[in-house]
């Protein structure tokens, strides 16, 4: 699988190492290997893990085998956007 990195993305994902020392390949790692994916809007879908006390969320699109990284952040609201087995099946 490749990532592909928009600018809006890498720019969030810069601003984020500056404040929480998120690292490009923390969200790398994120897309790769997600404790979690959800829907998102349209046809997207959001890449998340617990971290730092919180939720890293990478909102993407599926290309074929590759995941086009829409934007980055992390949030400390987890039970907002966390969903458990019984609300959405696994994507």
């Amino acid at each position: 699988m490749r990532i592909i990195w928009t600018k809006h993305a890498e720019e969030r994902q810069s601003e984020w190492e500056k404040t929480l020392g998120l690292t490009k390949a923390e969200v790398e790692n994120v897309l790769s290997s997600p404790q979690q994916v959800v829907r998102g809007d349209l046809d997207d879908f959001v890449a998340q893990s617990k971290n730092r006390s919180g939720l890293l969320r990478v909102p993407f699109r599926q290309i074929d085998n590759d995941r086009k990284v829409i934007t980055v952040y992390w949030t400390s609201k987890v039970e907002k956007y966390w969903k458990e087995e019984d609300d959405e099946s696994k994507i």
